[in-house]
């Protein structure tokens, strides 16, 4: 396994940071771990490789540790940077977190504790490497329709969709309600020789069944009461290119039986016509219902089926792609964010592991309909949690209306106080105390707000 970018050691301590080389070297075998023992010397390793994550004593003779997490930061803006401190400079340390480190350890240093910080402030640098990744990809798609992931579901979509590209037979192409099966129709349609020639979509189910045939077939001059003069049918305006008939589940009897026509004889007759009409027009069908179950019950011809059903395409629903989904959010958000004409906004590691873990009932419809709406309600460039709180806020998006205004200011305090008293308990170990001295808070109004909380600090002791 080819090594990862590094862990970089800075202590002025030279056997100190040889012991504390040689510890995460055995705990993190895919990373090398690099030694300095100046702020010059560490810049200097910074200026010439990538590195995931830097370890930096506070206190080192000559160029401090603050001074040399903002140079680092300045060399590499998305390096992890984790402080050595003793117990009497925690205040420092807060200081430091405020200039951007990721998180201070004090010594003398738990072995434990150590690990801990550093295997997060790991994942925080492969999550923000994973994002910038991300959008590089979003800007090079330019932010238009395609199909986007590498996940090994994807891959295998892809192939199917190059293998059927290549031939003139029908694609029946199958997946749930929101998974993308319009776009795969275009992948091949735009991979196949047909190319240059019209994509014609038909929403089947929008279409009233008294209208499906005619607006598929066309219709002659006095074919039916309206029908004031003659009318070109959708078959025919996908003269030399494609056609898709999305959801052909919902098509009626009637139509089932011309439709089967088309498929089998390539021609097709308008509504009030004795004339048929040859047609050169590829056939792609889609649906998310069982076609067999409804064969069964009578509700679809069987011969069209198999018509149809030459080639078959399955699309995997988002829950079978789960690691697609940060790239999906990325590229949906630059989708967006161009859509609405704002600068390009950015979303957090937090955010795309949230999005990633989520269940997406609706699909890669439901994520963008999402996206947009973190889009909309993310104030500045940077798309956080405190957005997806926002968005998933009772009565919010989903109900296409704001709260009022008392109720999410209280509710969204109290997020943030509950979440900042989480992670202030968290940085003291429980110490009430020094909690109180990092916070600016009284003890007492810090005990009260712990009591309302329902808080325990014992439970942070010891973490």
């Amino acid at each position: 396994m080819p090594e990862r970018p590094g862990i970089l050691v800075v202590d002025d301590q030279k056997d100190y940071a040889a012991g504390l080389v040689r510890l995460l070297q055995a705990r993190f075998p895919g990373h090398r771990v690099l030694e300095a023992h100046a702020g010059v010397q560490a810049l200097d390793i910074l200026g010439r490789q990538e590195v995931d994550l830097m370890v930096c004593d506070l206190r080192m003779p000559g160029m401090g540790g603050l001074e040399l997490l903002a140079a680092a930061l300045g060399r590499q803006p998305h390096l992890s940077v984790v402080m050595l401190t003793a117990h009497g400079t925690i205040e420092t340390a807060v200081e430091a977190l405020k200039q951007g480190a990721y998180d201070f350890v004090t010594k003398p240093i738990e072995r434990q504790d150590l690990y801990r910080v550093v295997e997060k402030g790991l994942e925080r640098s492969r999550l923000l490497g994973e994002n910038r990744r991300l959008r590089r990809l979003a800007m090079l798609s330019g932010g238009q329709p395609t199909l986007v992931g590498q996940g090994a579901a994807m891959r295998r979509l892809k192939q199917a969709i190059a293998a059927v590209a290549a031939s003139d037979y029908t694609v029946l192409i199958r997946g749930e309600s929101g998974s993308g099966k319009e776009l795969v129709a275009r992948a091949i349609h735009a991979a196949s020789r047909r190319a240059g020639g019209p994509f014609v979509p038909v929403n089947c189910p929008a279409i009233p069944d008294q209208l499906l045939e005619s607006e598929l077939f066309g219709h002659v001059k006095g074919a039916f009461t309206g029908a004031d003069q003659t009318r070109q049918g959708l078959f025919q305006a996908a003269q030399g290119g494609t056609i898709v008939l999305d959801e052909i589940g919902d098509i009626g009897p009637a139509v089932q039986t011309k439709l089967l026509r088309a498929v089998q004889e390539q021609e097709i007759r308008p509504v009030g016509s004795s004339k048929n009409l040859k047609i050169d027009t590829r056939i792609l069908a889609s649906t998310n219902q069982d076609l067999e179950a409804k064969i069964k019950a009578g509700a679809f011809r069987e011969d069209l089926f198999y018509r149809l059903n030459v080639l078959m395409v399955k699309v995997p629903g988002l829950a079978e792609r789960a690691e697609d989904i940060p790239e999906l959010a990325a590229h949906f958000l630059l989708l967006t964010c161009r859509e609405m004409k704002l600068p390009p906004k950015e979303a957090t590691p937090a955010a795309l592991s949230y999005l990633a873990s989520r269940e997406w009932p609706g699909n890669v419809r439901e994520l963008l309909n999402f996206v947009r709406r973190l889009a909309v309600f993310s104030p500045g460039q940077v798309v956080d949690m405190d957005t997806i709180r926002l968005v998933e806020a009772p009565g919010l998006a989903s109900q296409g209306g704001l709260p009022p205004y008392k109720e999410a200011k209280n509710r969204f305090v109290g997020e943030f106080t509950r979440s900042y008293v989480g992670s202030l308990l968290s940085s003291t170990k429980g110490n009430i105390s020094e909690a109180a001295r990092v916070s600016g808070l009284e003890r007492v109004s810090l005990q009260k707000i712990l009591h309302r909380l329902g808080l325990d600090a014992g439970q942070y002791r010891g973490r």
